[in-house]
């Protein structure tokens, strides 16, 4: 059985005349065909009346949409719900869920009664209310930090276009091995598949895609250097990569590493998001935990 969904908003006091057509597929960056179901089915309301999407919106107008459930190519998810999730939240809305994933945990099930990933403790999370956990993007299993997790389906493709538009940030922190002599640059070789071990990437693999990856130079240590990392295109295991090329493999990678430790020293220490229907910018931090702290102090 389909679920179905609804949003209001009112708009702000500064929002510039258009029609509800601009409103929702250039401002809200809905897809055309929810516009289409909205439209056709007289699921969208200006003030508790339906109008045409030529209809010019005012500012302090109430918008009211609503979805029967079989707009959306995924429209339920079905994580089996962790009983007593540790979900560590950083930030929640209607709309997002933004959470502190830890290292070592993965981030969905790759089978249907797959328990224990960070997508089961959402559904747990979550189990209680109207919402549902969806993914909006991902981090590697041994890379901590912080990720965001859609709560309906409707966000989805707008989250998706706002990532693919360069409009949402992460920030990352990575110990590296040796000493980066530059305080800040960008790596930008191409990567792509590696042949000869599928579950690795390389620089100029296999069809290769455009990377660019953005560094600052944070201390020098022993023999180690901690970098902020931001990522301007969002490729498989790109900062690993970009850092193994470099010379510089992050402590502690199992794939691309030199120097073991108890766990990957990278960690998604930033998120900015744009949020949906507001625009307003969301920035949220995510703290390092004790054993990436103990580990950093023995580079220092």
């Amino acid at each position: 059985m389909e679920k179905n969904w609804k949003i209001i908003e009112t708009l702000s006091k500064d929002q510039p005349s258009q029609t509800l057509r601009d409103l929702l597929q250039k401002q809200w960056l809905l897809p055309r065909r929810f516009v289409y179901y909205l439209r056709t089915r007289h699921n969208v309301l200006v003030n508790d009346q339906y109008y045409p999407v030529n209809h010019q919106v005012q500012p302090a107008d109430i918008i009211e949409l609503n979805f029967n459930g079989d707009e959306f190519r995924t429209p339920q998810t079905h994580y089996q719900p962790t009983p007593h999730p540790r979900l560590n939240v950083l930030f929640e809305n209607r709309d997002v869920l933004v959470v502190n994933k830890p290292a070592g945990q993965k981030m969905h099930p790759n089978q249907p009664l797959e328990t224990g990933t960070l997508l089961n403790d959402a559904a747990g999370y979550l189990k209680t209310s109207s919402a549902d956990a969806f993914m909006v993007h991902r981090l590697d299993q041994a890379t901590s930090g912080a990720v965001a997790i859609a709560k309906n389906p409707i966000v989805v493709p707008i989250l998706d276009r706002r990532i693919s538009q360069g409009q949402m940030h992460r920030q990352y922190l990575a110990l590296v091995a040796g000493t980066i002599t530059s305080d800040a640059g960008k790596f930008d070789w191409p990567i792509g598949r590696d042949l000869l071990d599928q579950r690795k990437r390389r620089v100029n693999g296999f069809a290769s895609q455009p990377a660019l990856t953005y560094y600052q130079v944070a201390w020098r240590g022993k023999n180690a250097t901690l970098v902020r990392l931001q990522l301007a295109t969002g490729r498989t295991h790109q900062l690993r990569v970009h850092l193994a090329y470099s010379g510089h493999p992050i402590i502690g990678d199992p794939l691309y590493g030199t120097i073991d430790a108890s766990r990957m020293m990278l960690h998604g220490i930033k998120q900015q998001l744009v949020l949906p229907f507001t625009e307003k910018i969301q920035t949220i931090q995510a703290p390092i935990d004790d054993e990436f702290k103990q580990i950093l102090l023995k580079y220092k």
